[in-house]
């Protein structure tokens, strides 16, 4: 029997602002005693790879008699456990031995993951694959306007993409998101507001790297949504990356950099009476749930508390019956696939339960991780591993005796992996309520959205 306790002497430590988060022999007592509970338990092994190469390693070590438990557990499985943890936050949720269930055992998987990376970044530095993904809003701002046509017609290239591949880890296989020929704040600066925007008040709008930069129609569409519904639009064109791609690599000082600059400028408009509302489940879950951690600061805090998803907020208006019905057309059989970021916020599937009220839908819920998960499917390195568990999610989708006429996400990267696996473009669901709306295409009425998610099949079948 394992000497191992169960419960922690002290409350595990998970706050980067604090010394005893950076001491190598605190994490690694941590890590000792969660992975023994862990392996006790099991209940997390289909989840991703982390639990697999846990539970076999203190497997063979327990069967041939050289421990009990985790006791010959070495750096070199602690670093394979931890670079397999996709931070998707699932383990945390179905997991009973959490603070939020009350559990003396106090566990937090993925947070001990991140202060594992984080302390080793700390030690032997950001890798390039890292530092690379770490800022998609760079990125995005050096190869979208008019830089977009030659720069996706390099990411299309298979000679380009394995260049890239070998000199900075990036896979050759997955489906980059592509760059806007026109970013959403050009369009946001044209745009002319909606008659009656403003008099139900204002919301600010955090639209994401992704939705500035790649997929555009999300942020417009999120925009006529809320205009339509009476409420004034804020989007300030100086909001940063909201921090997460650089923690998935372990740099915690690039991420609270770019944390407090968003809170810097997005505190003054929740101080006039703002909330925030975003259409990325992990930006979303950022700014709720990380934010307040690692700035650790009462203005942080308060920006989290004003912060809601997109669809979450939309779903509030629902709820209280003020939401606006003048629907022109349903939907059909929508597959929705339940992003792991909302789900670890807590607030389940807000953009299924709007598009289930929609005339002529019906929504089918999928819980499928795409195995992308920030910027860990991109890397060449785990590439193939994130596909073979997004095949569960490919097939859920999809079963053979009945297929959806629209598929539908919160998370555009994870719209990338389904655009892979079924050859079928995905709607973010404000893409689908605005051409439920009619609202497509700055106001303008729209076919309906079963024809457009026709005609992007066709177009990703053909890419």
């Amino acid at each position: 029997m394992s000497t191992i306790a169960r419960e922690p002497v002290t409350e595990p430590e998970f706050d980067p602002n604090r010394d005893r988060y950076w001491d190598p022999r605190d994490l690694e007592a941590e890590l000792q005693r969660t992975f023994h509970i862990c392996h006790d338990c099991r209940m997390c092994v289909t989840y991703c790879g982390s639990f697999p190469i846990l539970f076999d390693h203190i497997d063979r070590e327990v069967d041939a008699g050289r421990a009990q438990s985790v006791e010959t557990l070495g750096a070199d499985v602690v670093r394979q456990v931890s670079d397999h943890c996709w931070q998707c936050k699932l383990c945390y949720i179905k997991c009973p031995y959490t603070p939020d269930e009350g559990a003396r055992e106090l566990l937090d998987f993925p947070r001990l993951m991140a202060r594992e990376k984080a302390q080793r970044a700390r030690r032997e530095g950001v890798p390039l694959v890292d530092r690379i993904l770490g800022e998609p809003r760079l990125i995005g701002w050096l190869g979208s306007g008019m830089a977009a046509a030659p720069t996706n017609f390099v990411n299309a290239s298979r000679l380009a993409r394995r260049a890239m591949e070998a000199t900075a880890g990036i896979s050759a296989d997955f489906p980059l998101p592509p760059l806007a020929a026109k970013p959403f704040a050009r369009w946001f600066r044209a745009h002319q507001p909606a008659p009656g925007a403003g008099v139900r008040g204002q919301v600010v709008l955090f639209a994401t790297c992704y939705g500035e930069y790649n997929f555009p129609e999300v942020a417009q569409a999120a925009v006529q949504v809320l205009e339509h519904n009476g409420y004034e639009v804020i989007a300030p064109e100086e909001i940063d990356c909201c921090g997460m791609p650089n923690l998935d690599g372990g740099d915690v000082d690039a991420a609270r950099a770019k944390m407090r600059r968003n809170v810097d400028r997005l505190l003054p408009h929740v101080r006039d009476g703002a909330l925030v509302v975003t259409p990325g489940p992990t930006c979303g879950y950022t700014m709720k749930k990380e934010w307040p951690v690692y700035l650790g600061t009462a203005d942080a805090q308060e920006v989290a508390g004003a912060t809601r998803d997109l669809m979450e907020f939309l779903d509030g208006l629902r709820k209280a019956g003020e939401l606006e019905e003048d629907f022109e057309s349903g939907l059909g059989v929508v597959a929705y696939h339940a992003a792991c970021h909302l789900r670890a916020q807590k607030v389940a599937t807000p953009g299924a339960r709007l598009l289930a009220a929609l005339p002529d839908t019906e929504v089918r819920i999928v819980e499928r991780c795409s195995a992308v998960d920030g910027t860990w499917g991109m890397k060449a390195e785990y590439y193939e591993e994130g596909v073979r568990y997004a095949k569960r999610l490919a097939r859920a989708l999809e079963p053979e005796d009945e297929p959806p006429d629209v598929i539908v996400t919160d998370c555009s990267l994870a719209g990338q992996r389904i655009l892979e696996q079924n050859r079928r473009a995905a709607l973010h669901p404000i893409v689908a309520l605005a051409r439920a709306y009619g609202l497509d295409g700055g106001g303008a009425r729209s076919s309906s959205p079963v024809e457009h998610q026709e005609a992007e099949d066709e177009t990703g079948r053909r890419e």
